[in-house]
Order: C-alpha cells, then sequence, then structure tokens
C-alpha cells in the first residue's frame, strides 16, 4: 500500500515538472475563385511558423504566396484545398493570382 502511495506521489511531481506541450501551429485561410477574386480572411501578424490552406475554386486561377524566404503557390489548373506549411519571418507578403496579378492580389506585413 505504501509502495503504491509512493509511485503515485513520484508520478504526480513528474507530471507536474513536464512543460506544457506547444501551443499549435495557427492556420490561415485563403481562396481564389471563384470570379476573379482572391482573399485572406484573417492575415497573420507575428512571426512564426503557420499553416496556409488555400482553397482553390478555379482553374482560371492559383494562390501564389510570397515574402521573405517564403514562395509558395498552387497551379492555374488545380481546383481543391491545398495546405502548405511556411515560417514567416519579419516582412511584407504578397498573394496573387499570377495570371492577373494586376487585379488579383493582396498583401499583409508581419513583424
Amino acid at each position: 500500500m505504501r509502495a503504491t502511495l509512493v509511485a503515485s506521489v513520484s508520478a504526480l511531481v513528474l507530471v507536474a515538472a513536464v512543460p506544457a506541450v506547444a501551443a499549435t501551429t495557427p492556420t490561415f485561410k485563403g481562396t481564389v475563385g471563384p470570379g476573379f477574386t482572391i482573399a485572406m480572411a484573417k492575415k497573420p501578424t507575428k512571426a512564426g511558423k503557420i499553416k496556409l490552406t488555400v482553397s482553390d475554386k478555379s482553374d482560371l486561377h492559383n494562390f501564389h504566396l510570397t515574402g521573405p524566404g517564403v514562395n509558395v503557390k498552387t497551379s492555374v489548373d488545380f481546383q481543391g484545398t491545398k495546405t502548405f506549411t511556411v515560417t514567416l519571418k519579419k516582412g511584407t507578403y504578397r498573394f496573387v493570382c499570377d495570371p492577373h496579378a494586376t487585379s488579383m492580389k493582396g498583401s499583409f506585413k508581419v513583424s
């Protein structure tokens, strides 16, 4: 009985000593199409690792994100959902539809 109590107390001390699990990687959503639209509902503002989930709804467009150390995109003929994991650094990031870059574009700044 005493050995069980000692083992239980030791286990509790061990659990208390283990640091909290790291926060999960934040996810941001990008969309392209239908029509001539490209957007990110919420944009990252802090440096670090993120997941970017792109919903590409048109085979006439793509979603292309560039910035310091980042260059990811869907292909023009791709339709569906694709997730990228990228590490953002301080700077400006731009997202565009390559075939329509003058009208389908957006940006955000990371500090």
